[in-house]
């Protein structure tokens, strides 16, 4: 997947991952690096399969792969990483390749993915909202006790 490939070496990608690392590097809650993003990546490719919703794979690890990459302006400034997120992303997108069409629908998921979408649209947003929830394992977390997540919204079960 070339374009996953060029995502992946983009200069404001690794910086921004590195941002998140560093600024992470002490956090005892859920994580946003590499290992999150790869794994909302399959998980979300499992969905779209299991489910036919027909999205290309490189459009899921595009979408998955930039999801977060605002975290570390949240961090710093406390803006939304999804609104922040979406802008940067849209600047990567188009840098490797992604028409016009498929920027705004990935960039639509990224800047929604904080919110419970339709369960009858099956959408990109759909995708990318549970394929993130999916990928915590907060039924095993050491602080889950004190995780500041709702209750309802941590994931107890290892499912799909």
């Amino acid at each position: 997947m070339k374009r996953i490939d060029d995502i992946l070496e983009h200069p404001e990608f690794k910086e921004n991952i590195s941002r998140i690392n560093e600024l992470e590097r002490d956090r005892i809650y859920c994580l946003h690096g590499m290992e999150h993003l790869l794994d909302v990546a399959r998980i979300g490719y499992i969905i779209n399969m299991e489910q036919q919703l027909g999205y290309c794979k490189e459009m899921i690890y595009a979408m998955a792969l930039l999801h977060d990459i605002g975290r570390y302006i949240e961090y710093d400034l406390g803006f939304s990483h999804h609104q922040v997120g979406a802008e940067i992303a849209l600047r990567i997108l188009q840098d490797v390749g992604f028409s016009n069409e498929d920027r705004m629908m990935i960039c639509q998921a990224i800047k929604s993915h904080k919110k419970q979408p339709d369960e009858a649209e099956k959408n990109l947003s759909y995708i990318l909202y549970k394929a993130d929830k999916l990928s915590r394992n907060c039924f095993s977390c050491k602080a889950y006790d004190s995780c500041y997540w709702e209750e309802e919204k941590k994931n107890k079960n290892i499912r799909i």
